[in-house]
C-alpha cells in the first residue's frame, strides 16, 4: 500500500469515515502540503467531498466527510449540537490524581500567539473535558478524553491545565520525542548504535465516534499503537499497569472502551 493512502473505515450515501493520519492538515496550512481533501481525491474519486468537523494537523484518527452540501449541513449540526460522542486517547506525563475527572475550564484564544489557546475563566468560552484514567506507566500514562464541547486545542490546553499535559505537544508542552530508554529498567544500546525514537509526534488521537446509529472506532496509527505496546511491556507494572486489563486487548484490536465518562 503507498505511503500515503488513507483508511476509509466506513461509507454510506451520505459520508465518508476516514481514519486520518497525523502530518495531513485538514484545511490549508502554511507548508503549502496538500489538504486532506486533495490527498483523499488522488486517492480515489469522491465528487463534492465536504469537511464536517476537524481534527488538528498533526492528531490521528477517526474523521467524517460529507458527501454533498445536504449531509454536511445534517452532519455539521449534529456536531454543533454535540449530538456526538467523541473518544480520544492521550499519552500524558505524570499521572493524575484520581481514576476519572472532569475540566471546567472556559478557553479563548491568545492574544500574544494566536496560534494558541489559554484558559481564561472572565473571557474565555465554556469548555469542558471529562477524563478517564486507563494505565499508569509510571511516568507516563494513557487517559481516554471525551470533550462535552468543541474548542480548538481543548483537550490538549486542559489537559496542560490539570498538570498532565501531553507528553509530545510542541505548543503546550514538550517537543521531546518518546524514548523506550526513558522508561525501561537496564536499557543498553549497542555499541554506535542509535536509538530510534517510539513516537514523535503529538500524541492524540481521535479513536471513537458515536453519532446517529454509527459507532466508530480508528484503529490505532502504527507509532502510536507501539508506543502503547512498548509502555506496557516495559513499565514496572507490566500488563498490570492498566486499571482494566481487558483494555489493553481492546486497543490493540481497535474494540470500543467501556468508560465511565
Amino acid at each position: 500500500m503507498a505511503k500515503n493512502l488513507i483508511d476509509i473505515i466506513y461509507e454510506d450515501s451520505e459520508i465518508f469515515v476516514i481514519n486520518k493520519p497525523a502530518g495531513i492538515s485538514v484545511t490549508h496550512d502554511r507548508s503549502g502540503s496538500d489538504d486532506i481533501i486533495e490527498v483523499l481525491q488522488k486517492q480515489i474519486d469522491l465528487g463534492d467531498l465536504r469537511i464536517v468537523h476537524r481534527l488538528d494537523k498533526d492528531t490521528s484518527g477517526v474523521m467524517i466527510m460529507a458527501k454533498n452540501k445536504e449531509s454536511q449541513s445534517k452532519f455539521c449540526s449534529l456536531f454543533e449540537k454535540s449530538n456526538v460522542k467523541k473518544t480520544y486517547l492521550a499519552l500524558v506525563t505524570g499521572c493524575p490524581e484520581s481514576q476519572t475527572g472532569e475540566i471546567d475550564a472556559p478557553l479563548m484564544q491568545s492574544e500574544k500567539d494566536p496560534r494558541k489557546m489559554l484558559v481564561n475563566s472572565k473571557k474565555g468560552k465554556d469548555a469542558k473535558t471529562r477524563w478517564q484514567l486507563l494505565a499508569d506507566f509510571g511516568s507516563v500514562s494513557l487517559v481516554a478524553a471525551r470533550p462535552v464541547t468543541g474548542r480548538t486545542h481543548q483537550i490538549r490546553v486542559h489537559f496542560q491545565h490539570a498538570g498532565f499535559p501531553l507528553v509530545i505537544d510542541p505548543l503546550y508542552g514538550s517537543n521531546s520525542p518518546l524514548m523506550l530508554s526513558s522508561f525501561k529498567a537496564g536499557y543498553k544500546l549497542a555499541k554506535f548504535a542509535e536509538e530510534i525514537p517510539l513516537i514523535t509526534r503529538l500524541t492524540l488521537c481521535a479513536y471513537e465516534l458515536e453519532v446517529e446509529n454509527l459507532h466508530l472506532v480508528a484503529p490505532l496509527e502504527k507509532k502510536f499503537k507501539a508506543a502503547i505496546k512498548m509502555l506496557t511491556k516495559y513499565n514496572p507494572k507490566g500488563p498490570e499497569a492498566f486499571i482494566n486489563k481487558d483494555n489493553f486487548n481492546r486497543l490493540l484490536n481497535s474494540e470500543s472502551l467501556p468508560l465511565d465518562i
